[in-house]
């Protein structure tokens, strides 16, 4: 028996091949497109963290000069120990080692090759230790950000010297300094342990991290409870009317709306009506906590909506009271959807800088905060100013710290993954 035709003489099983060819060469087209669209995403995701790194990672390490330092007896007479002319102490240094130069332009240039925080290193050394007084002692202090970046290649030594921040006698001295062996690059503690400073070769990022944490701190303690508790009523208990409906059409836009608007809200409400203190952790933490609650409140509803219904009824149904169910039963299982969800809202709060800007968090702060109303910067606004500034040492540090940001958030993120999957109930 013949297969049957169609109206126009086509056999129906020809039709249907024809068919099939089509949606498979489609799917492969499709398949190709979605490999294409990954690999270009992987391609840029490489792009931007290499370019982050190779602009970044020099900055982990730091030039340092070897001086013979003599702690002169005579700059201490008549003086406190911690009002000692230091700076006198480090120039002389500098002459003993090149005696021929003569001049005040000359020695004003031979005085610029070490950072000016050598000063602060002799004294804080003295005043740990005042026996070194009337002793010469090699110490390794920090080279000026001119001579840091020209040891590690930033510098064209071949440009006329009216292009180039360094002088052609300084060049002189610094090859004079590596070839005696009083050049070597160091590990930058510096810039895990110190504050920002307008010099670059001493800014660091402790106080931005301090900044951070004090005003993410005051973020987990406010929005995770206030979402918690939203979400849990909303979900619940609320009674589903008109005014709930408001109330979740609200919270859903909320989580849209641009995070500089919470900033101006926290200027509006928390300083010029509070009268809190400007560009304090505490003010971060509570316009941040302002920004994160939908987020937190959206995914802990997500999380009690994936507990199934049965564990409801049979709470229920062996005399539970309603709270009983919500609280023994419900909440255990959803928590940790909802302890995903914070810490998705804490990265993002991490990472976020327009609202903190309009709080004052952009302030030059050099002090280490030590509490929650101490003035305070935080790790995305250090990373801005940093951009901001002309210096090419500035332009390593701000790579250096959108890299200790990455490793933060991409460890909160890994962090939330790892609990989802850890404490996660398939039902």
């Amino acid at each position: 028996m013949k297969p049957p035709l169609s109206a126009h003489g086509s056999r129906t099983i020809d039709i249907v091949n024809r068919g099939l060819k089509r949606r498979y060469r489609a799917e492969r087209r499709f398949k190709i497109y979605g490999i294409a669209a990954i690999s270009l995403s992987l391609a840029f995701l490489v792009l931007l963290f290499s370019t982050i790194t190779g602009n970044g990672y020099s900055a982990f390490l730091q030039t340092e000069i070897k001086l013979d330092v003599h702690f002169d007896p005579t700059q201490f007479e008549g003086r406190l120990v911690a009002d000692a002319n230091y700076p006198a102490i480090v120039k002389a240094a500098l002459r003993g080692l090149f005696p021929e130069v003569s001049g005040r332009q000359e020695l004003r240039s031979l005085y610029g090759l070490p950072s000016s925080s050598a000063d602060f290193k002799v004294r804080d050394m003295v005043l740990k230790n005042r026996n070194l007084i009337g002793q010469v002692k090699p110490i390794w202090v920090l080279a000026d950000d001119d001579v840091d970046m020209l040891v590690k290649g930033h510098v064209d030594r071949r440009l006329p010297e009216n292009q180039r921040r360094l002088k052609d006698n300084q060049l002189a001295w610094i090859d004079r300094f590596s070839e005696q062996g009083r050049l070597r690059r160091a590990f930058n503690v510096n810039f895990f342990t110190k504050g920002d400073s307008r010099e670059p070769e001493s800014a660091g990022i402790l106080g931005a991290l301090m900044g951070s944490f004090y005003a993410l701190v005051i973020t987990l303690m406010l929005s995770f409870p206030i979402g918690v508790a939203a979400a849990v009523y909303l979900e619940e208990f609320a009674p589903k009317n008109r005014w709930t409906d408001i109330i979740e059409v609200n919270i859903n836009n909320l989580a849209a709306v641009p995070s500089i608007v919470f900033g101006l809200l926290g200027l509006a409400v928390f300083l010029n009506f509070f009268g809190l203190p400007r560009s304090a952790p505490l003010v971060g933490g509570l316009v941040l906590t302002l920004m994160t609650l939908p987020t937190i409140i959206i995914a802990s509803r997500a999380s009690l909506k994936s507990v199934p219904p049965s564990i409801r009824e049979a709470a229920l149904g062996i005399g539970a009271s309603r709270n009983q169910m919500v609280f023994h039963h419900v909440l255990p299982l959803a928590l940790p959807g909802m302890m995903t969800g914070t810490i998705i809202g804490m990265a993002q709060a991490l990472g976020e800088t327009a609202p903190l800007l309009m709080i004052g968090m952009v302030a030059f702060i050099v002090d280490i905060p030590g509490g929650f109303t101490d003035p305070a910067t935080a790790l995305p606004v250090q990373i801005y100013l940093w951009a901001d500034s002309p210096e090419r040492a500035f332009t390593e540090r701000t790579s250096a710290g959108i890299m200790v940001l990455l490793a933060f958030l991409i460890s909160m993120n890994a962090l939330a993954v790892v609990l989802r999957r850890r404490f996660e109930k398939r039902w």
